[in-house]
């Protein structure tokens, strides 16, 4: 018998443990499975729908011994409603534009990652990333994805694009939009960009009518993850399915 995703049911590895990286004295595992094939966007889309994520052509969730606290969490956008700082956060970046671009890694974006990675991550899991690395996080993908830039408005009539200030690699799913990564300029921390564009993700979603904005996981007692509870109502993947979390 065969499947939506063929004859060959897609093969599921674990990871051995290694030091989670939100909590401490925890030790992570990650079971994952590769995205490979023509039917590789459909796996990915019921892949996110079961709490997976995508990291190039990889799709993975925690599988952790005696843990469960990493939840795969997502924006309801049509009963999001927006706080007075989420509208004063905007506001400050109505001077941004945002273009979709194809998923092609460009110079002037590795150069405002490493830039971001040196600032805000020097000791994390990327801080070593080089140029080759981030064309194939970029460029090596099956799924349907694109870039987010998001650059300074110029003045009319102006043929000089505004210098980039923020980028997000997004999936488009069949029922939203998914963050796979962002980054931006750590020098203007009054902008909030990283809420900013979670913001826009939103408002791109509500446009072409997608219901959920995924945000990856959410972690409680993580400060690394506390600002994703501030986008309400947040689902999050229970046992028993997608649930609005009790403070949302």
């Amino acid at each position: 018998m065969t499947t939506q995703f063929g004859s060959k049911f897609p093969q599921f590895y674990i990871t051995a443990p290694s030091k989670c990286p939100y909590l401490d004295g925890f030790y992570e595992k990650k079971v994952f499975t590769h995205l490979m094939g023509e039917n590789a966007d459909l796996l990915n889309n019921a892949l996110t729908h079961g709490g997976f994520r995508r990291s190039q052509n990889i799709a993975y969730r925690p599988a952790c011994d005696d843990c469960s606290a990493c939840v795969s969490v997502r924006v309801l956008v049509d009963q999001f409603v927006e706080t007075k700082s989420f509208k004063r956060i905007r506001k400050i970046n109505n001077d941004l534009v945002r273009t979709t671009l194809d998923p092609v890694a460009s110079e002037e974006q590795f150069s405002l990652l490493r830039a971001y990675l040196d600032g805000r991550h020097a000791e994390g899991g990327m801080s070593d990333m080089t140029a080759l690395d981030y064309a194939s996080m970029v460029e090596d993908t099956t799924v349907n994805t694109g870039i987010f830039e998001y650059r300074e408005r110029q003045e009319l009539g102006s043929e000089t694009q505004g210098p980039l200030t923020a980028v997000a690699l997004t999936d488009r799913l069949e029922d939203g939009l998914s963050m796979v990564y962002s980054y931006f300029d750590a020098g203007q921390p009054n902008r909030s960009l990283g809420t900013y564009m979670i913001l826009d993700h939103i408002t791109r979603a509500r446009q072409l009518g997608l219901p959920y904005v995924y945000l990856g996981y959410w972690v409680a007692g993580s400060q690394k993850m506390a600002y994703k509870a501030r986008f309400k109502p947040l689902e999050g993947l229970r046992p028993e399915g997608w649930e609005v979390l009790p403070d949302s």
